[in-house]
């Protein structure tokens, strides 16, 4: 057997395919971008051709670069952009429209007579999300309800639907497998968390047959087979499946519950495992499966997100240029020892968990004539780092339990200076790992162990290393002080 593992990072403006060995190291990754579509304002969307493309073009270029001949790949291993939603022709593989990404908003009318019409706590109840569009069961009946022809190819039962992983290991299986791992069927609005099955009532409710869906399978084992793909043999196992975020808390080795983990990136999303305990949050959480692993249990997280984290600092760049460069602003807000009373709270694109105010806008307050643009600067740093505390809080809240240190990953979490505010305000270490790549490693990760390649979860915690830890600093009567004021500026924002 081989001892590479090829992965398939497919995200919102490209895709990342890297190699890594056995001893958990990636031996080198390549990036290739496709085109964002935006139709009419608040819609996004995806041609999925080119994200087959690029799919293709980024095994290509790994492949070429030598480190390892096609046979030695012991398994492929998928994350994905979650809920982005698409429909294809089960003869062909072509597909039937543009897909609908996450981030598009066009389906906000229909959720919201959803909620008018009391749906929202049966939504919540089985699948553990709120209605919201961002999810995919609209977008599947957008799809159905919009596309030319569409009539004629569900009576014929030629119409598939899914989600990235979906499509990817369709394409990939040459049209053997129309399958979706638990942590991306749990993210669809359709899928019952405890019984891990499409759930009737809900696909009722938002008119999607279950005739298109995929199969729903574990996370990681043999769940599909290469096809007809040029330069790759065929029969390698497609063994790891995750959508992003869960990967990125499997790549952290967040393996036991009440491990965290938070991705600093444009926004901010924060996972806790809760273990095989499905918990309905008290707090405005999501809860969501987290993976499971062959036919074992399946493990569950509880899941909130910023919706601006390094945005906030792109808006000081570009909005209020007050820096060149993202990276200037840990320079910047090292200039002044604190925020000297400036409060900004980043609502520019409304407040998620725990409050999921989409109306709410940002709120810059407690300036005066000796405010700097230092101030400013360290009071964003302080507010990415406290609305992040106050998701990982409530966490804890829900799980009756403390946290263990916090895992961090993402572009943000290279600025030192934001990490020991994060590990101030919230009280509880940081630890920043090696492999930054981590969605990359935990779908790695997932597939070695569903080819053998790993024994199990032991060995991924021997793989995972830490690069730095970031110990609380700050005192409990200063973090107090610190939160009441963060507190003060919120409840202004909600007005």
């Amino acid at each position: 057997m081989g001892a590479f593992i090829l992965a398939i990072d497919q995200g919102t403006t490209g895709t990342t395919v890297a190699l890594m060995d056995a001893k958990g190291q990636i031996r080198t990754s390549v990036n290739i971008e496709f085109p964002q579509h935006y139709p009419k304002p608040g819609w996004v969307e995806h041609d999925a051709g080119d994200i087959w493309s690029s799919v293709q073009r980024g095994i290509g270029k790994v492949l070429r670069k030598r480190l390892c001949k096609p046979g030695d790949i012991a398994a492929i291993g998928i994350t994905n952009q979650r809920e982005t939603s698409l429909l294809w022709d089960r003869g062909s593989g072509e597909p039937l429209n543009r897909a609908i990404v996450w981030q598009c908003r066009r389906t906000t009318e229909f959720c919201e007579t959803l909620k008018a019409a009391g749906h929202e706590k049966l939504v919540q109840r089985k699948s553990g999300l709120v209605l919201d569009p961002y999810f995919s069961a609209s977008k599947f009946r957008w799809l159905l309800k919009n596309t030319a022809g569409i009539a004629r190819k569900l009576k014929a039962g030629q119409v598939a639907a899914g989600t990235i992983d979906s499509y990817l290991i369709w394409q990939l299986s040459g049209g053997a497998a129309h399958v979706s791992d638990v942590s991306n069927a749990s993210r669809t609005s359709l899928m019952n968390l405890r019984r891990l099955s499409w759930d009737k009532e809900l696909m009722d409710l938002f008119e999607v047959p279950e005739g298109i869906l995929p199969n729903i399978v574990p996370s990681s084992g043999a769940l599909a087979q290469t096809r007809g793909i040029p330069g790759v043999p065929d029969g390698i196992p497609i063994a790891g499946v995750a959508g992003d975020q869960q990967a990125a808390l499997f790549g952290q080795a967040c393996f036991t519950a009440g491990d965290a983990k938070c991705t600093f990136g444009t926004g901010s999303f924060i996972l806790m495992n809760t273990g095989s305990e499905l918990l309905q949050s008290r707090s405005g959480l999501l809860t969501t499966a987290a993976w499971q692993l062959g036919e074992g249990k399946p493990v569950y997280a509880l899941e909130g997100g910023a919706f601006i984290c390094g945005a906030a600092v792109q808006w000081l760049r570009d909005g209020l240029q007050m820096i060149k460069r993202s990276a200037e602003v840990e320079a910047l807000a090292r200039t002044v020892d604190d925020a000297g009373g400036v409060e900004f709270v980043p609502a520019l694109t409304g407040l998620g968990a725990p409050h999921w105010a989409p109306d709410a806008r940002g709120n810059l307050s407690g300036l005066t004539r000796g405010t700097e643009r230092g101030h400013i600067a360290r009071a964003t740093l302080d507010a990415m780092a406290l609305q992040n505390a106050d998701i990982l809080l409530a966490m804890e809240r829900d799980l009756g339990k403390r946290m263990r240190p916090l895992r961090v990953d993402g572009g943000a979490a290279a600025n030192d200076l934001l990490m020991q505010i994060q590990a101030d305000v919230l009280g509880r270490k940081l630890m920043r790992p090696q492999v930054i790549e981590t969605t990359v490693a935990g779908a790695c990760y997932l597939a070695g162990l569903g080819v053998g390649l790993w024994s199990g979860v032991g060995d991924i915690r021997k793989i995972w290393s830490a690069d730095q830890e970031f110990r609380v600093q700050m005192s409990a009567g200063a973090r107090r002080q610190r939160q009441t004021s963060w507190q003060a500026a919120l409840a202004r924002t909600l007005l």
